[in-house]
């Protein structure tokens, strides 16, 4: 998949984290139970979201009797690489530079620096 994926408004990452969460295929309703207490979207607001998301290439659609099963086509950290280069590029001209110095503006703590600092001594960023 290498072609140029759209980054995923809010309510469908929102369903996405969900399918990423758990083991697929994730049925409808499995969705519809952990959206419980966090966002309540009615049934048919979920439904479009996951249609959008097979329409994207996101998900895979599988029906078994009366229930529709969804499996991810792209991981979790594809499309987190995929995002993080994409703000890298739009908000920073691509400058991780850029990026370090905003992120300290920021206030990031001095143990946040120094996980990140370890992280990449180690190579596993």
């Amino acid at each position: 998949m290498n072609k140029k994926r759209k980054r995923l408004p809010d309510g469908e990452l929102t369903i996405m984290q969900i399918v990423w969460d758990n083991e697929p295929p994730v049925a409808r309703s499995t969705i519809e139970k952990e959206l419980g207490g966090e966002k309540q979207l009615a049934p048919s607001t979920i439904i479009t979201f996951l249609n959008r998301l097979c329409e994207k290439g996101f998900l895979s659609l599988e029906r078994k009797g009366r229930t529709n099963y969804y499996t991810p086509l792209i991981s979790r950290r594809t499309y987190l690489a995929e995002e993080s280069r994409s703000m890298l590029n739009r908000l920073y001209g691509g400058s991780l530079a850029n990026f370090a110095t905003a992120l300290c503006d920021s206030g990031i703590s001095r143990e946040e620096i120094e996980t990140l600092r370890e992280l990449l001594e180690r190579g596993t960023l």
